[in-house]
């Protein structure tokens, strides 16, 4: 583990998370450790985890950094520093006293008629029907044919984004470092004329899906760690887990089952 330095702080727009900044900022400062807005070995969220989020983005998801958060949203399952652990967290980067856990990201290529876009997410991709109305999808892994998808939407998550809106759909909740890919189906139809899986199915990350909208259900939308994207006569979306990582800091007593009982088991 590399010794931590300089530090950028990305800071949600609340008065609870600017109070933490002060403190934060301010404890840094003194324990000599620098401020600072480039060449950084520490990118810090205080917010919630859509700060996480957006921070990851900003520094477009740099897996040469490490990231870390400091919860003052509500679920904060990326967030995993609390506010009164301010001065424990400090004395550990003082120390060295950490270790990274490697999160992989999810890269997704939408081909229309007339462009091509790339994307990195680390929680997930979401396929609608631009008018949300039921979207026909030509699912294939590794181009092996797996089904026609007829329904709601289909969600691509990664490992880190089990535990999000994987989740409401009725998805597996996934050891966050195991780099694995899932297809969760959102509101499936099943009749004689549908038949489509009812539950979410896992891949190993370098597994390759690939998905063909139907020719006239080919307007689509598509939600990328909540940012909502639409395009027109799209005739491939191409997604997988990549090489590329992110490094998040974590504290030696971190533990994933634990943050599960935490966030979702008890009040």
């Amino acid at each position: 583990m590399r010794k931590i330095n300089k530090i950028k702080i990305f800071v949600n727009d609340n008065e609870i998370s600017k109070e933490i900044y002060k403190e934060l900022n301010g404890k840094l400062i003194k324990n000599n450790f620098e401020i600072c807005e480039e060449k950084y070995d520490l990118a810090i969220a205080i917010g919630g985890d859509g700060s996480f989020l957006r921070m990851i983005k900003k520094t477009n998801f740099n897996s040469d950094i490490y990231y870390v958060g400091i919860n003052t949203g509500t679920l904060g399952f990326l967030q995993e520093i609390k506010p009164n652990k301010i001065d424990e967290f400090i004395n550990n980067l003082n120390k060295n006293n950490y270790k990274e856990d490697n999160i992989g990201i999810l890269e997704t290529n939408i081909i229309t008629k007339n462009s091509s876009s790339k994307f990195y997410s680390l929680n997930e991709i979401v396929i609608r029907e631009l008018d949300l109305n039921t979207v026909m999808l030509d699912i294939f892994i590794e181009k092996k044919y797996l089904e026609t998808f007829n329904g709601d939407g289909i969600l691509v998550s990664t490992s880190c984004g089990s535990s999000a809106y994987n989740l409401s759909f009725g998805g597996a909740l996934i050891y966050n470092t195991l780099h694995t890919i899932q297809i969760t189906p959102i509101a499936p139809l099943n009749s004689k004329a549908y038949r489509n899986l009812l539950t979410s199915i896992i891949l190993p990350e370098n597994k390759k899906i690939n998905i063909y909208p139907k020719e006239n259900k080919n307007n689509i939308l598509i939600t990328i760690d909540g940012e909502n994207k639409k395009y027109k006569n799209v005739r491939e979306i191409k997604t997988n887990i990549k090489n590329k990582r992110i490094k998040c800091l974590r504290m030696q007593d971190y533990n994933f089952i634990n943050i599960i009982n935490e966030k979702f088991l008890n009040d």
